[in-house]
């Protein structure tokens, strides 16, 4: 197990490099110059030019490339242009936000999706399947921020029951949490029915119950857990893009995470803090990927991972 970590990690060493290289010629090829954004326009050429050579920005960009490499793997991801801060610093005071927004999101979309899920399964055809997914696809095809702002409207503004932005509360997220969990949910709900189908219909199953087995033991004592594996990628993946910061969520509501910093660095041009970002959120998904190749073997004991 040790030396599969470890390979796995080797192995995402380019894929990181290419991420960060992708994003520094985005970054470089985007008309726009971010010292006169962080300067303001009426500055004079002198002290432009100045502000450059002290940044860097003048040099040869295999340079400045190799320069935030090389900075990066000492964990250091430079500082903002915007505030003078240290980028990490600035990543790790608004990622616990965002952890706490992906986990009661993530809450949310499991126990929702994966029991929509089974029953849709059980009862296959049933008025409850069809109307479950048909609730599932609308869920997956409407925008993110349609369903933020008609929620703000319904739950905030009319019926007053929470509150449509900030983060002053345990009680500001929870709509958040909800509106993003309902969206995740709706896919898990899918991958679950589909996955449930496929394994109720072998003959371990058919064995279970030819035993005399209760059906509630024939799904959840040998159904559940063979199913799993699906629907564990998709989770993985989908807490891995929920940890990275939901961009649009995070923005309509004001608060304050990962996905609301990203907007205000792309709007700033704030190159070291969106290049910082990018890497970050590119570990975050090695990482979220590595777990969830790691449980297959706790889920099913034919997985060997060498």
């Amino acid at each position: 197990m040790a030396g599969y970590i470890v390979r796995r990690l080797i192995m995402a060493l380019p894929v990181l490099v290419g991420v960060s290289l992708i994003t520094f010629i985005l970054l470089n090829v985007v008309p726009g110059d971010p010292v006169l954004e962080m300067m303001g326009k009426h500055v004079d050429p002198l002290t432009l030019e100045k502000v450059r050579e002290q940044l860097g920005l003048n040099d040869p960009l295999y340079v400045q490339f190799g320069r935030f490499l090389f900075n990066a793997l000492r964990g250091d991801l430079g500082k903002s242009f915007k505030t003078g801060q240290p980028v990490t610093q600035m990543i790790m005071d608004t990622f616990p936000t965002t952890v706490k927004l992906a986990l009661s999101s993530a809450f949310v979309a499991i126990v929702l999706g994966i029991t929509v899920g089974i029953i849709s399964a059980v009862k296959q055809y049933s008025f409850f399947d069809h109307a479950a997914m048909i609730t599932a696809l609308a869920g997956i095809s409407a925008p993110i921020f349609w369903v933020a702002v008609v929620a703000q409207l319904v739950f905030g503004l009319q019926l007053k029951w929470l509150p449509i932005s900030g983060y002053s509360s345990p009680k500001h997220m929870i709509l958040p949490a909800v509106v993003l969990g309902i969206r995740f949910a709706a896919s898990i709900a899918r991958y679950t029915r589909s996955a449930f189908l496929e394994v109720i219909r072998q003959d371990f199953i058919r064995t279970a119950r030819a035993k005399g087995l209760a059906e509630r033991a024939v799904i959840f004592g040998h159904a559940l857990k063979n199913a799993m594996i699906p629907v564990v990628t998709i989770i993985g993946m989908q807490i891995s893009g929920l940890l990275t910061g939901s961009l649009l969520t995070e923005t309509i509501f004001a608060i304050p995470g990962l996905g609301r910093l990203s907007i205000w660095a792309l709007s700033n041009r704030d190159f070291p803090l969106v290049q910082g970002i990018v890497l970050f959120t590119a570990v975050v998904f090695v990482i979220g990927n590595l777990i969830v190749d790691i449980s297959y073997a706790f889920l099913d004991p034919r997985v060997r991972l060498q």
